[in-house]
């Protein structure tokens, strides 16, 4: 029993190390979660990972991220920076997880250093609330598994999202954080841009149609926009419902995003669609059907674990696979 405890332990070391293998030419994005609040097991909470050279950036810390990584076999102590959007809960209710689910020892885990987390205004105090609501499980962990205090700290890096800027810069790959159009009583609310070795990837944040977005995409390899939508019966009947789309952008206008961006690839996540029980979801194909009103260039309609590869002259889209 010990023995093949041992095997099984060391093939998971195995294919995570083989996982994580990783050189400069590595640019590649997954969509980690491509939910809302919904308890959704297809569609997880927002959150995508970016693998530019040997860096493993997460954007958002949606419900579920910990089980996308691993089943990645990304360890979530791997992770060299976490970059938040803004503070609505889907965005961070898997971050109390990730933090202190990575702090373990196993292989799925395994942090040694500080957790680095950067976000607009409001980025500390939410920090120092999870070391607060976690205090006595750190306390009982260190001194019971002894597991290394500093790995439980957060080093922060906080910003103003009116004045975004490069808010990342390290081994080539830079991160600029810009604000977005989520609400007028929703601020702080950003996206952010990845660029590496020429080539780069927009992350939209929540937000309606945006002219931030749109200047912030122009020409990039990738862009990684939210989309909303519901049936025009259903916001007739519910009403209370039209201000969650007024938070959020429409296919048709995310497709006049994309036309006027022209990325080389375009792609949804956050699929906000509104139902109830006399009328059902906006299917991702009709969700396309919409797009297309505005928009005839390359779009991905995301799904969790969905990849792109950056790294070569054209962006390759890679649906998941879990025998992979």
């Amino acid at each position: 029993m010990l023995k093949q405890c041992l095997t099984a332990a060391l093939l998971m070391f195995a294919l995570a190390s083989s996982a994580m293998a990783q050189d400069n030419s590595t640019f590649r994005v997954t969509l980690l979660g491509t939910g809302t609040p919904n308890p959704n097991p297809d569609r997880f909470g927002p959150s995508t990972l970016v693998q530019a050279g040997n860096l493993n950036l997460l954007f958002d810390a949606g419900r579920g991220n910990t089980i996308r990584l691993w089943q990645l076999k990304v360890p979530l102590g791997s992770l060299d920076e976490v970059f938040l959007t803004h503070y609505h809960s889907d965005h961070v209710n898997g971050l109390a997880d990730l933090w202190m689910t990575g702090w373990l020892p196993p292989v799925y885990a395994g942090r040694k250093q500080p957790f680095n987390i950067t976000g607009p205004t409001g980025l500390q105090a939410l920090t120092d609330g999870l070391v607060s609501a976690f205090e006595n499980n750190a306390k009982v962990r260190i001194a019971d598994e002894k597991l290394p205090p500093e790995a439980n700290r957060f080093n922060v890096t906080e910003f103003d999202e009116q004045v975004g800027g490069v808010v990342y810069e390290k081994n080539g790959v830079r991160v600029t954080a810009f604000s977005n159009l989520h609400g007028d009583l929703i601020h702080p609310s950003v996206g952010y841009r990845i660029d590496y070795q020429g080539k780069s990837v927009v992350i939209s944040g929540d937000t309606r149609k945006s002219k931030t977005v749109v200047e912030h995409s122009r020409g990039v390899d990738l862009l990684i926009h939210e989309v909303a939508a519901a049936r025009p019966e259903l916001l007739e009947a519910l009403q209370r419902l039209q201000p969650i789309m007024n938070h959020h952008t429409t296919p048709q206008e995310a497709g006049e995003v994309f036309s006027e961006a022209r990325p080389k690839m375009a792609a949804f996540t956050h699929f906000v669609l509104l139902a109830n029980k006399d009328y059902p979801p906006m299917t991702p194909a009709e969700t396309e059907t919409a797009t297309r009103e505005t928009y005839d260039g390359p779009l991905a309609m995301g799904q969790d674990l969905m990849a792109f590869d950056l790294s070569g002259d054209k962006v390759r889209v890679i649906p998941w696979n879990s025998d992979r």
